[in-house]
């Protein structure tokens, strides 16, 4: 149960308010664990953004899937459809993991590597839904820069021209 309360605290003040701008005595506060029980969990702060990451990374797939599953339609084109519902929430703050990536990536190498995993765990659902290796990675370049768009703009409809784009890639 502990673990739970300090992996949402974390997920909820680390995607807000960034890394680095969270101390642990906010994750504290947050979770209601004690700072004791909080460290006897995640040794170091960069542990905790790890585990923050490692359970965000395996919900948003969960997501997608789900929503490329339920849905009907070029299942590659349906990936836009279920960013633009991403992108209207209320609390969308982009990529959790190119934001960490921004922030501690480069000065951590377990953070770098839980990113580099996401992006490829993302390419080989892409490659799996399309088939076509070149085809899955230009796909991913044009998700990335719709979340990218869409965190810096505010602007969900990068969706939409993400979309466009990838309709062109996949009847060329």
């Amino acid at each position: 149960m502990s673990t739970t309360a300090v992996l949402d605290a974390a997920e909820a003040l680390f995607y807000q308010r960034g890394i680095q701008a969270v101390g642990m005595d906010d994750i504290r506060t947050e979770s209601g664990v004690s700072l004791k029980r909080l460290y006897q969990l995640f040794p170091s702060k960069e542990a905790l953004v790890v585990g923050y990451l490692e359970r965000r990374d395996e919900r948003w797939r969960r997501r997608l899937a789900e929503f490329v599953d339920a849905h009907h339609g070029p299942k590659i084109l349906l990936v836009f459809d279920w960013l633009y519902e991403w992108f209207t929430e209320p609390d969308f703050r982009g990529c959790a993991f190119i934001n960490s990536f921004g922030e501690m990536g480069t000065r951590s190498p377990a953070i770098m590597s839980v990113v580099r995993h996401h992006k490829k765990a993302l390419r080989a659902y892409l490659v799996s839904l399309c088939q076509d290796v070149p085809l899955a990675e230009q796909i991913l370049l044009l998700i990335d820069g719709a979340i990218t768009i869409a965190a810096i703009t505010g602007d969900p409809d990068a969706a939409w021209r993400a979309r466009a784009a990838a309709v062109v890639l996949v009847s060329g």
